[in-house]
This record gives C-alpha cells, sequence and structure tokens, in this order.
C-alpha cells in the first residue's frame, strides 16, 4: 500500500492515470473509494490522485486530534512527494479544509478548485446565518442521516447502500476528533483575493452546506463560479456523478488545465 509518512500518520493514497494532475479530497462520510465514478474516467486524460484524509480510511492517525492545519500540510507534503508542481484540486465537504487551505497557502501550485458542497471553514457575516441554520439541522438529525439525499435510497438503493458501506469501512473516531476542524479558519480577506479558478457546488436539497450559505461564499470571491444541481443533497460527487463530472470537466477546460474528458 502507498502511503507518505507524516507527523502521527501514515497517509494512504492511489494514484491513476498520467497527464495533468487531479487530487481528490473526500468529506467526513468517505474516503478514497467515494471517488470511484470519477477517478476511472478522468485518468483516461489526467493524472488522479484520490488519498485517505488522517484518521480516516487506511490512513492511520496516532494523535488525540486533528487540525484543519493538518490537513493543508499533509495536501502539500503529498503533492511535494509525488513531484506534482500543480494540481486542479476537488474537494467534497470536509476536504474542503485541505483544498481551500492549499490554495491560500500555495496558490501557484493550484490550477483550478472544484469545492463541491462545502465552504472549505470560511465564514462571513453574510454566511453566518444560513450556516447557523445547518448546524441546528446537523445537531438534530447528525450527519449520518443527512449525508446525501434520503430520495437517493428510493431513487438508486443500491448506490445508497454503496455509499453507506464506504463509510463503514471508515475506523472508528471519538466526535471530539472533529472538533480541531474548526481551528484556524481561512482569512475571508484572503479568500477574497484569491485568483485561482474557483466553481462552488451544491446539491439543490443539501441540508448541511444549503444552497443559500454555497452562494454566500460565491459571492465573497470575485470571479468565482457557481452551479447548483436539483434534486441532490450533500453529496453531489456520489448522488449525481454524471452531471457533476459533466462540470468538473467543462470547469478543467476553461481554467487551461487539459483537454476534458467525454461524459
Amino acid at each position: 500500500m502507498p502511503t507518505l509518512a507524516r507527523p502521527n500518520c501514515d497517509l494512504y493514497y492511489e494514484e491513476t492515470g498520467s497527464g495533468p494532475a487531479i487530487i481528490f479530497a473526500h468529506g467526513a462520510g468517505g474516503n478514497h473509494l467515494s471517488w470511484w465514478q470519477q477517478v476511472p474516467l478522468f485518468a483516461k486524460s489526467y493524472r488522479c490522485v484520490a488519498f485517505d484524509h488522517r484518521g480516516w480510511g487506511r490512513s492511520a492517525n496516532a494523535a488525540a486530534g486533528i487540525s484543519g492545519s493538518d490537513f493543508i500540510d499533509d495536501l502539500i507534503a503529498l503533492m511535494d512527494e509525488l513531484k506534482i508542481d500543480r494540481a486542479a484540486l476537488v474537494a467534497q465537504s470536509m476536504g474542503g479544509r485541505a483544498c481551500l487551505g492549499a490554495a491560500l497557502r500555495a496558490p501557484e501550485r493550484v490550477a483550478a478548485l472544484l469545492m463541491a458542497d462545502t465552504t472549505g471553514g470560511l465564514m462571513t457575516e453574510a454566511m453566518r446565518g444560513p450556516y447557523e441554520e445547518s448546524r441546528a439541522r446537523l445537531r438534530e438529525a447528525g450527519l449520518a442521516a443527512l449525508a446525501y439525499d434520503r430520495e437517493l435510497a428510493e431513487r438508486d438503493p443500491a448506490l445508497a447502500f454503496l455509499y453507506e458501506e464506504i463509510w463503514a469501512l471508515n475506523p472508528p473516531r471519538d466526535p471530539a476528533l472533529l472538533e480541531g476542524l474548526a481551528q484556524h479558519p481561512p482569512d475571508p480577506a484572503a479568500a477574497a483575493q484569491l485568483t485561482v479558478p474557483l466553481l462552488w457546488v451544491v446539491g439543490g436539497n443539501d441540508p448541511i452546506t444549503p444552497p443559500a450559505l454555497i452562494r454566500a461564499a460565491h459571492a465573497h470571491v470575485p470571479g468565482s463560479e457557481y452551479f447548483e444541481i436539483p434534486a441532490t443533497g450533500h453529496s453531489v460527487y456520489f448522488e449525481r456523478a454524471r452531471e457533476f463530472n459533466a462540470q468538473l470537466s467543462r470547469f478543467l477546460v476553461d481554467a487551461g488545465w487539459g483537454a476534458g474528458i467525454s461524459v
């Protein structure tokens, strides 16, 4: 198994394909396997890297907690290890903390940034109202109940089952482990100056990062793009892979990062 030795962690990753690099960063409900509908397709034209965040999947974490800066450090160290000078970063939910953080710290290394159902920890006054409403729903229902749109179980029960199975492969964690991820949030002023091509994607029914929250994040970063996928929950890349992949391919081409793929 390919791993990268990091402080208190052996970071697991997989590489597929060749060409301009794309790095996929999963959310709290997934791991590197979550990208099974993206990697085989994009690997036809791109060098795809999927990894497990520390404490998820096969990335054993020996520390008592995890901070958002750990995620950023891990991502940049992985790029260094794989000799990737520049990459497109694709983040879902929790993975946005690593990817937005990396884009702010080392923008010259990020060719394009797609933020799916995530603010990356960014918070502005315009975002605070929708954020507090979403936190209330999360406290009441729990992450497991909101990770994807409940209609998915009726529309495609096999896909919903697979989501749960991938999630179950993660090691058990103390919920307090996630508290450190909120430390050192992105600087709103720096985010507003970000010049990396940026696309925000959100599910129209996402209760965790609702469209109103993502629209506010989009408005805060001039020049960024916004795309909403209707009748979809918090995991657009998983629930509506065809639409998501089409947007990702189009965005990469517009950003001058490869020739895209046929969806």
